[in-house]
């Protein structure tokens, strides 16, 4: 993409927005449950509305640097905010805007890939879709924003797919009248490759996993198939339902139509909400994989305690209130609701156990995916395991959780 181009789409994407509204106030909620954020508020002080993935955005190529760079710049700004004490709640699309400043960022990396050629040109070209999406995060449904953020995101990566030495085909697969975009990425196309079916959480895009693939898939000659999310990204026009793996299991029926792939080698990899998807899927197709890894899934203990919840920070509350489409929101109910995406109430980890390997990993102190959560798959799964990283060497155990997740995989694909 010429520099004049991608300037001129960001000119005209954002032109209108210069008061989009801003992202923490985008969700409405009942006057009742407006009280509990309020008290909230003042009994755990946050000095950022958003829940700052450092290490993530780091391990998915962002410039550590240029990450304190821009949060600096967010947290230095003068303009006025939403929420005086958060410092990511600028209003305005201008300088200190959280929005304006990663998208600011995506450009210099496009402009950079202006003057390299190949995989250089590439690399900075994923580093700017990686940017953009960070832009929009947590991409809740009615941000404008975060919305024009996705459109740069995603034609910076398909641009990057273009120039880069690696294989990527972007896929549509039929589900109900419509098509699951996702994107296949193979090292090579001499013959067809065992593959993961890669999932994010609820508040990232596919094309955030470009790290995962070249540094730890690729190598090992793994080809990876990315898939949103219902109700975000690409998937964004499926409503999220307790039935979390329905994408992710038509595109699991689809893999014998797909001439690259070995549909008899089939591996998943679920962050977050994708974790609780890919577990799901373990139960329901046992017999079209191999093996599974969860990180950080919420499978059952926060989903069916409604106090869990409601102690969240406003940000993940916005996000799941979004994901399922409220209009307004009552958190007794939202919480309520949730109850039904547990896997244990939807009657899978209770007697019947899959043969599916299960690798199922969390942090230490996670709230949202306990390492009882994680023995409860584990227990249900042949030779399943639970992990639990240690929270003291956070950066270190990131990269060995990912080590770890695919030597398991690796050790199933090719047994």
């Amino acid at each position: 993409m010429s520099e004049e181009v991608s300037k001129n789409i960001s000119e005209t994407l954002f032109e209108k927005n210069k008061q989009a509204k801003e992202t923490s106030r985008l969700m409405r909620y009942m006057p009742s449950s407006e009280k509990i954020l309020e008290e909230k508020r003042e009994l755990m002080p946050r000095a950022w509305y958003r829940n700052l993935l450092r290490l993530q955005w780091v391990w998915q190529g962002v410039d550590p640097i240029e990450q304190e760079r821009i949060l600096a710049r967010i947290a230095s700004s003068d303009h006025s905010r939403t929420v005086d004490e958060w410092l990511d709640t600028v209003m305005g699309y201008h300088s200190g805007n959280w929005n304006y400043e990663w998208t600011k960022l995506g450009m210099q990396h496009q402009k950079q890939a202006n003057d390299l050629n190949g995989d250089a040109s590439a690399e900075q070209l994923f580093t700017a879709s990686l940017c953009f999406s960070i832009a929009g995060y947590p991409h809740l449904k009615n941000d404008n924003l975060a919305l024009q953020a996705q459109v740069l995101a995603n034609t910076a990566y398909n641009e990057a797919a273009k120039r880069t030495s690696h294989i990527i085909k972007q896929l549509e697969i039929p589900y109900k009248n419509k098509r699951i975009v996702a994107n296949l990425h193979l090292p090579s196309t001499d013959k067809p490759q065992p593959v993961v079916i890669v999932s994010a959480g609820l508040d990232s895009l596919q094309t955030d996993m470009w790290r995962l693939y070249r540094d730890y898939l690729a190598p090992a000659g793994i080809a990876m198939l990315t898939v949103d999310m219902p109700s975000i990204g690409h998937s964004a026009r499926w409503p999220l339902s307790e039935d979390s793996s329905c994408l992710h299991q038509a595109v699991l029926n689809e893999l014998p139509n797909i001439p690259w792939v070995d549909h008899f080698k089939v591996g998943l990899l679920g962050f977050r909400f994708g974790g609780n998807a890919m577990v799901r899927l373990s139960f329901l197709e046992p017999y079209k994989i191999k093996g599974c890894v969860s990180l950080g899934a919420p499978i059952h203990d926060v989903l069916t305690k409604p106090e869990k919840i409601k102690q969240m920070p406003k940000m993940y509350l916005d996000m799941l209130a979004s994901r399922l489409g409220k209009d307004i929101v009552d958190i007794n109910s939202l919480s309520g609701q949730l109850m039904a995406w547990s896997l244990k109430v939807q009657g899978f980890l209770t007697s019947r156990r899959t043969r599916v390997p299960i690798l199922a990993m969390s942090l230490e102190g996670d709230m949202v995916s306990p390492i009882s959560d994680n023995r409860l798959v584990a227990m249900f799964s042949d030779y399943g395991k639970a992990k639990q990283i240690p929270a003291k060497g956070i950066a270190k155990g990131y990269e060995q959780s990912l080590e770890m997740a695919i030597k398991w995989l690796e050790d199933e694909l090719f047994r």
